[in-house]
């Protein structure tokens, strides 16, 4: 039976709805198969917590378990950190070094993902549409005037390295830009100012086994909300409707680029692409490379009308991660 550490947390914004993934993870990894230990990786604690409550820590040297006097190590990691330090490339880095096999993306790529204005800047050159986009540092002199003559209003004002719709304004007005842009850096330094795109918003889950990529079907999102906010994705404030209500020949095109981001960008595990319909064309929106797992979550949604169940999945995944580690 393999050792599997079901990662969670994290030291973002986002570390609560983290481990809400991670206890869904949990649950349906294969008990035939695996013991399995949630391991919640936190700024002042990184430990796992066994049924009768103890708090067994880490150590960060191999990062193993010593239980009752006996090291327990893994044979892989699942990884479900959303944010920073398990979606941006840090905690893929230390597993690597570690020679511990872990489900999510590398962390080349995990930071390349986890950058929104990295990773649209690395899509473009592949023909992949994206809306237009303006980008900002804390300190950098602003001119709301100039933004909205060359995004254009409405326009989306976004923390650059976030998820779960932290840190998003949508901006009617050039009076409510600083507004928008103190909500923003909050949450980062880096802002990314993105035009709107009127049309159908979908989202398009996919992972690796061997040489195929699975792309699973497509869920449309209806907002109750001026836009997919952090209240809609996790508070009911949204219909997610899958497969997404869409042609035929619109569900092969995102598919297919969906497919064609995940290869370009040489992710692995499961990830989950963001596009909106606009004019007729899926214009991409971003990329979630530890996308959530949690109840409410739009990945299982996406299993289930597959036909698949999400233990076979995460099962595919896992043995699909040690059989290739490196």
């Amino acid at each position: 039976m393999k050792n599997i550490a079901v990662l969670m947390a994290g030291y973002s914004h986002e570390w609560e709805i983290s481990m809400k993934s991670g206890a869904v993870i949990t649950q349906n990894l294969d008990s035939d198969l695996y013991k399995v230990y949630p391991v919640a990786i936190l700024k002042d604690s990184w430990h796992y917590k066994d049924a009768a409550g103890k708090c067994h820590e880490i150590d960060k040297n191999d990062f193993s378990l010593t239980i009752n006097g006996d090291k327990v190590y893994f044979d892989c990691c699942y990884n479900t950190i959303h944010g920073t330090p398990g979606e941006d490339g840090k905690i893929q880095a230390m597993l690597e070094l570690l020679n511990i096999p872990q489900t999510s993306c590398d962390s080349y790529q995990s930071a390349i993902t986890f950058n929104k204005r990295d990773c649209i800047a690395i899509l473009k050159p592949w023909n992949i549409t994206t809306g237009n986009h303006m980008y900002l540092n804390h300190g950098d002199q602003i001119d709301a005037e100039i933004i909205a003559r060359n995004i254009g209003l409405p326009c989306f004002v976004k923390a650059n390295r976030s998820g779960s719709s932290l840190g998003v304004t949508k901006v009617y007005k050039t009076k409510d830009m600083d507004a928008a842009l103190e909500i923003a850096f909050k949450i980062d330094d880096e802002i990314i100012i993105e035009s709107f795109l009127d049309g159908v918003e979908v989202s398009v889950g996919a992972y690796q086994i061997d040489d195929e990529i699975k792309v699973l079907l497509p869920t449309e999102i209806v907002s109750e909300n001026d836009f997919f906010d952090y209240e809609a994705k996790y508070q009911g404030k949204s219909k997610e409707i899958t497969p997404a209500r869409i042609t035929d020949a619109n569900t092969r095109v995102v598919q297919e680029t969906t497919r064609r981001i995940y290869q370009v960008l040489k992710l692995k595990g499961l990830a989950r692409a963001d596009f909106i319909f606009h004019n007729g064309t899926p214009h991409f929106i971003e990329i979630n490379t530890n996308p959530g797992m949690s109840e409410e979550s739009i990945i299982p949604q996406q299993i289930k009308a597959s036909g698949d169940t999400m233990k076979n999945v995460f099962t595919e995944i896992i043995e699909n991660t040690i059989k290739h580690h490196n």
